[in-house]
């Protein structure tokens, strides 16, 4: 006879069987707890202990990421068949951008918080490896999963969400993480390409994310959300506008180290021109995705790991008003970052409070969202 487990809790046999759906939306997770660390390690206002708290974050961070390596790993041996099929369905397969993303999330913070605990030398290493291995496939998933898009997966005409930008997004990581690599390069032509090799990569993923933008936007238009669960999702849109301000500040900090002085005064310049109305785009989003995310609560919006794009965009969006205060000097930027962060800080306690017990209980291990199309509706006021 068996033996019974307590009420709402799987017994290990079904903790076995759940694993099998662990897919690559988990590294969500390891972003949102990552992007923590890195923001509060380049947030312009002093906090006691604020140091400190970002080392222990990122901490945690790197240490779920061997995690979900190792998971996720033995998920593909153990699980080839459903695994595969992540790559077939048309919701799930966006997410194989987080993996990429959450390697460099990891590797940045070990250069920006890191260092204290693993040595300077030790830190850069491991952050050049996690780039290179995150570049590589977020390049891969730019790529790949659009290809899928464009050649086997089913897209109804109301079927944009934010998670079209995940696999997109990663080269825009790569640019704002190459950034902190610079400075640890010899000088001459292999930091010269590495530099435009960046804004290459800023280039490629901004244009990709505009589009994919533009396309949520007109569905919202057109048919309005696409179901409660996936309404967090709209807050993705904030990862590419946030970064991209990040990256073109960090980018255009360094350019001096890899170009001539006046190039990289107009680079510098850049990252101003460009950064400060992306960011008042960036605050209009805030705006409407933090409306449209209350009043789906409101209705009962049920948790779901979707509720982690509530986290690493909120955190782009704090890193790269950073870059706009640092640069522009102004007060009024250094308090929005802070406010910012705050309201980061609450929703990855909550996000990840909700995650720990929906994993206890089984919850969210289970298996993916069927790849029929989820209609967009409007739900209008009587």
């Amino acid at each position: 006879m068996a033996t019974p487990t307590p009420q709402g809790v799987p017994s290990p046999l079904t903790r076995v069987e759940v694993l099998g759906n662990i897919g690559p939306n988990w590294f969500a997770s390891v972003m949102g707890t990552g992007i923590v660390a890195t923001a509060g390690a380049t947030l312009p206002v002093h906090v006691v202990g604020l140091r400190a708290f970002a080392e222990a974050v990122w901490v945690i961070a790197a240490v779920l990421l061997i995690v979900l390596i190792v998971l996720v790993g033995g998920h593909w041996l153990r699980h080839p068949t459903a695994a595969r099929s992540h790559a077939r369905n048309p919701q799930m397969a966006h997410f194989y951008g987080a993996a990429p993303m959450a390697l460099m999330t990891v590797g940045g913070g070990a250069v920006l918080v890191g260092s204290d605990l693993l040595g300077d030398r030790a830190a850069v290493d491991l952050d050049w490896v996690l780039w290179t291995a995150g570049t590589l496939g977020g390049l891969f998933t730019a790529v790949s999963i659009p290809f899928l898009m464009f050649t086997q997966h089913d897209v109804e005409a109301d079927a944009a969400f934010g998670g079209w930008l995940m696999p997109v997004v990663p080269p825009m990581v790569s640019a704002a993480t190459g950034a902190l690599l610079l400075p640890h390069m010899a000088a001459g032509v292999g930091r010269q390409t590495m530099l435009y090799g960046c804004y290459a990569m800023f280039g490629l993923s901004l244009v990709a994310s505009l589009n994919i933008i533009a396309m949520i936007w007109s569905r919202l238009v057109l048919y309005g959300t696409s179901g409660s669960a996936r309404v967090p999702t709209l807050w993705i849109v904030l990862g590419p506008l946030g970064q991209s301000i990040t990256a073109a500040g960090l980018l255009g900090a360094t350019a001096g180290l890899a170009v001539d002085h006046e190039i990289a005064e107009d680079m510098n310049a850049f990252a101003i021109v460009y950064g400060v109305p992306v960011w008042g785009f960036a605050v209009l989003w805030i705006a409407l995705a933090t409306s449209l995310t209350v009043r789906t609560l409101r209705r009962g919006m049920p948790f779901a790991l979707t509720w982690w794009s509530l986290t690493f965009p909120v955190g782009t969006f704090v890193t790269g008003t950073a870059q706009l205060a640092g640069h522009t000097h102004l007060p009024a930027f250094r308090a929005a970052a802070a406010i910012a962060y705050a309201g980061l800080l609450f929703t990855w306690l909550l996000v990840a409070v909700r995650t720990a017990r929906g994993s206890v209980r089984g919850n969210l291990l289970k298996s993916p969202p069927s790849t029929a199309p989820v209609k967009a509706t409007k739900q209008r006021v009587s």
